[in-house]
């Protein structure tokens, strides 16, 4: 199906199982995309209420906050674009070229919303610079994580490609606790009616601190990089869409179950203790964080079992426990009791922190190396644009229409079926060599 020629070289530990400097650099280059846009999703997930009079301005403060949502749904759409853009560029000039783009116009994107006129400088030109912003972050997320994972896994050291290319979605939710934590801190430190005058500028801001130190790890790597090309003489996208679409639709099938469960645990999940259970908000923040340390803990045992077990078995087994589980957790945390909530949360945390520490070297093995990027990202940004992004709007949707407290977990259910059905019609290439 390609041709090859002289191959990336993976990475090998130093003697002892002691970690090579480079290794260490291709570890952190790898992950540091993956923080910088997580960091940009917490902050503006928490920050919303706060910004939302600055440029959608409206005697309604809720149609305001659902215009500033509108805008952030807006990048989810970006993702495909983005994927179609980053994974061209991916598959044709290289992992480490579409690593420095992406990461770089994520900086951008995230740091420039410090400087965004308000409504009352501009007029609706704000809400419109707004909205351009965040696709812009769209599009570079389409090719940022995908393209990480490639990567990795690609220079992973021989037996250890899962708990290396695992290392992405650990940034991910390292990223989001900073926002997160952020938030929380200008929430302390200042009222609200001066984080509304501005100080949410600076949260943003912020922002190039970690757009720095990935452009420095990014452009300094020496990782040795030779492309296949596409036998056929199509341009990746187009090969990808053509004779690869059945691994594209496993990519989705394999993203849906963990992304859909974090989303609506870990996002959805606050607002659902605050306005369905009365449980204040400082409290359902606190659950809300323990857990997700405990979710970022978990993650790169999730590879490491993947690199002991295999790939499929552990896949398997964690979707089929999402599956039976899904039920009997959201009821603790459809519960008054803090340690309760806390027990469901930690429950859904191990299970879909494990999925997350799996995916990514099982989605890298099952695209041919010559359109592994366009694959990967068109197939994960799909299925993150459409269901992923959507889950906590679909939740609510579900608990107020069918008046059941309990229709979350069955929807998390169905993404665990799909999964588990995905996992059944690949086969198992942990111990192969994917250059």
């Amino acid at each position: 199906m390609s041709n090859s020629s002289t191959v990336t070289e993976p990475l090998e530990p130093a003697q002892g199982g002691a970690k090579t400097p480079t290794v260490r650099r291709v570890l952190a280059a790898g992950a540091i995309g993956n923080v910088l846009e997580w960091f940009d999703f917490a902050l503006y997930g928490y920050l919303a209420q706060y910004i939302a009079s600055s440029f959608f301005p409206s005697s309604d403060p809720l149609s305001s906050l659902l215009a500033v949502y509108g805008a952030f749904a807006a990048g989810y759409l970006a993702r495909p674009l983005g994927a179609m853009i980053f994974g061209q560029i991916g598959d044709t000039i290289g992992r480490k070229n579409v690593l420095t783009l992406s990461v770089t116009l994520m900086g951008v994107s995230t740091v420039s919303m410090a400087f965004l006129p308000t409504f009352d400088q501009v007029g609706p030109l704000a809400g419109v610079l707004l909205v351009v912003l965040r696709v812009l972050q769209g599009i570079s997320v389409g090719g940022e994580f995908t393209g990480s994972f490639v990567f990795l896994a690609e220079n992973a050291p021989k037996g250890r490609r899962g708990l290396f290319t695992s290392t992405s979605n650990f940034g991910c939710v390292v990223g989001f606790l900073l926002g997160s934590g952020l938030a929380a801190l200008l929430s302390a430190i200042f009222s609200e009616a001066q984080i509304t005058d501005g100080i949410w500028r600076f949260a943003f801001l912020s922002g190039i601190i970690i757009m720095i130190i990935g452009l420095i790890l990014r452009r300094s790597l020496t990782v040795p990089e030779r492309l296949d090309k596409y036998e056929h003489g199509l341009s990746p996208v187009l090969a990808a869409f053509r004779f690869h679409w059945k691994d594209i639709l496993r990519i989705a099938g394999l993203a849906l179950s963990a992304n859909v469960g974090f989303y609506i645990m870990f996002v959805f999940a606050v607002s659902y203790l605050t306005d369905e259970m009365h449980i204040s908000t400082s409290k359902a923040m606190d659950i809300n964080t323990a857990a997700i340390i405990l979710l970022a803990l978990i993650v790169p045992v999730g590879g490491w079992l993947s690199d002991r077990w295999g790939r499929k078995p552990v896949l398997l087994t964690f979707n089929f426990l999402l599956l039976v589980g899904a039920y009997p957790l959201f009821l603790l945390v459809h519960h008054q009791a803090a340690w309760l909530i806390f027990l469901g949360q930690a429950g859904f945390a191990v299970l879909v922190g494990i999925l997350f520490g799996v995916n990514p070297a099982t989605m890298a093995e099952i695209a041919p190396k010559a359109v592994r990027v366009s694959v990967l990202s068109i197939g994960y940004s799909l299925a993150l644009a459409i269901f992923g992004g959507t889950a906590p709007a679909v939740a609510t949707f579900l608990v107020e229409r069918t008046s059941n407290d309990m229709s979350p977990a069955y929807y998390m259910a169905g993404f665990a079926v799909i999964a588990i059905i995905t996992t059944l019609t690949f086969t198992e290439n942990s111990k192969r060599d994917i250059l």
